[in-house]
C-alpha cells in the first residue's frame, strides 16, 4: 500500500491529521493535473494552476463532502476525483463569468477573430454536452472525464472504472463521436 493510498484511508476513517500529511504528496501531480486543464482553456482564463488546484483540494478534502462522496479505493481514484473536481470549478468559473451583473452580457471584442466561441462558451457548452452524455451512457462520459481532463490514459482508465482496456477504448470512440455531433448543433 502506498503511502497516498494509506493516507486517504486515514482521511476516510476521520483522522484530522491525514489531510496535511496528504497534501506534500500529491501537490506537484495535482498542480500538473491543473495546468494540463489550464492549457487546454483559450487565452483570456483567469484562474491559475495553483489556484485551482487549492480550491479543488479543499473540495475533496472538505469533511462535509467526504461524507456524501464514496471511498477512495487508491491513489488513481483520487486524482479522477481531483480531475473532476477541477472540472467544475472551472465550469462554475466559466458560469460565474457569463452573468450578467459579471459583465455576461458585454461582448469583448477581439480584432483577430471575432466569430470564434470563447472558452466560457465552449467550456459550458462541453459541460452541458458531457450532462446529456451521462444520461444516455455514464461510462462513456466518465471516460471522456477521466481522459480529457485527468489526463489518464486507456489502462489507467480502465483500471479506475473496472473495465477493460477494449471498452475504455470502445467508450472514448463512440464518446468523441457523441460529442462532436452535440457540440456542433
Amino acid at each position: 500500500m502506498s503511502d497516498v493510498t494509506r493516507i486517504l484511508s486515514a482521511i476516510e476513517q476521520g483522522d484530522p491529521h491525514a489531510a496535511a500529511q496528504l497534501l506534500p504528496l500529491v501537490y506537484q501531480e495535482l498542480r500538473k493535473l491543473a495546468a494540463q486543464h489550464l492549457a487546454q482553456e483559450k487565452p483570456g482564463q483567469t484562474l491559475q494552476a495553483t489556484a485551482l488546484v487549492h480550491e479543488a483540494y479543499l473540495r475533496l478534502i472538505d469533511g462535509e463532502r467526504r461524507r456524501s462522496s464514496p471511498p477512495w479505493d487508491n491513489s488513481r481514484h483520487f486524482f479522477a476525483a481531483a480531475a473532476q473536481a477541477m472540472r467544475r470549478i472551472l465550469v462554475e468559473n466559466a458560469r460565474h463569468k457569463k452573468r450578467r451583473k459579471h459583465g455576461g452580457g458585454r461582448e469583448r471584442v477581439s480584432l483577430e477573430d471575432r466569430a470564434a466561441p470563447t472558452a466560457d462558451e465552449d467550456l459550458v457548452a462541453l459541460d452541458e454536452a458531457l450532462g446529456q452524455l451521462a444520461t444516455e451512457d455514464h461510462l462513456a462520459a466518465r471516460v471522456i472525464e477521466l481522459r480529457h481532463f485527468a489526463g489518464l490514459g486507456h489502462e489507467a482508465i480502465a483500471k479506475v472504472l473496472g473495465i477493460t482496456v477494449y471498452q475504455a477504448r470502445q467508450k472514448w470512440a463512440y464518446a468523441r463521436a457523441w460529442l462532436r455531433t452535440a457540440l456542433r448543433d
